[in-house]
């Protein structure tokens, strides 16, 4: 088990666990990380780390705890990855949502960082999209977000700075998709959408097959750029 923290609920009738990674000294803002599919895993705590390491009080709550408290599985294992999409399918994106809520209230009244971002994956890409039409989340970034051409009708209370990373060849989200995301988003003052020609869903994952090296660096390196304009 590596979560090592727990944050109340919006209703403040429960917890769910959260992995918590600090930097040296004063943050210079706070950075919630969403998971994929996979639940908190090695992966996401590497992610945390990195965000640490740069200076970023970095928390990645783990939104399967109704299902499965801690759960962690490997997306390179057919047995975890079949798990995952069935977690997903039972998964209530309305709830994650209160909860990453809830985590950015955790960061601003227990942790003292007023100033909040969040970065996600697959479905945390989709959660990220979904924080930003949602709360009051000074920024957002999702990668390879599924769904989220389902749920344009939300893009106009965008109100803080949102980019997302589409890679063409994902095979989780089709062309028409893309061009619906596209479609929806370019127009709106506050968005970027970056493509990555030919790259696959989980192309910026820390670890396993999935990792495609050049893409996560070019868009690991616009996140950290978009958060250091955004978030201070």
């Amino acid at each position: 088990m590596s979560l090592n923290t727990k944050i109340a609920t919006l209703e403040g009738e429960d917890t769910l666990g959260a992995y918590v990674a600090r930097p040296e000294g004063t943050p210079r803002a706070a950075i919630i990380v969403i998971q994929e599919i996979f639940g908190v895993n090695p992966g996401i705590l590497q992610k945390c780390d990195k965000w640490a390491a740069a200076g970023y009080l970095a928390v990645a709550p783990d939104l399967f705890w109704r299902q499965e408290p801690g759960v962690s599985l490997d997306p390179d294992v057919e047995e975890d990855f079949q798990k995952a999409l069935g977690m997903m399918g039972k998964n209530n994106p309305d709830k994650s949502i209160k909860d990453i809520e809830a985590t950015i209230h955790w960061i601003r009244r227990e942790a003292g960082v007023q100033s909040v971002g969040c970065v996600g994956y697959c479905m945390g890409g989709m959660l990220a999209y979904l924080t930003a039409t949602r709360t009051d989340i000074n920024a957002s970034v999702g990668y390879y977000g599924v769904m989220i051409d389902q749920m344009l009708n939300e893009s106009h209370a965008i109100a803080h700075p949102l980019m997302l990373h589409v890679p063409t060849a994902d095979h989780f989200v089709n062309p028409e998709a893309q061009s619906k995301m596209h479609e929806g988003l370019d127009p709106l003052p506050k968005v970027t959408l970056h493509d990555y020609e030919g790259l696959d869903h989980g192309f910026a994952t820390e670890m396993g097959k999935r990792r495609n090296e050049e893409g996560a660096q070019l868009a690991d390196s616009r996140t950290e750029a978009f958060f250091a304009e955004h978030l201070g």
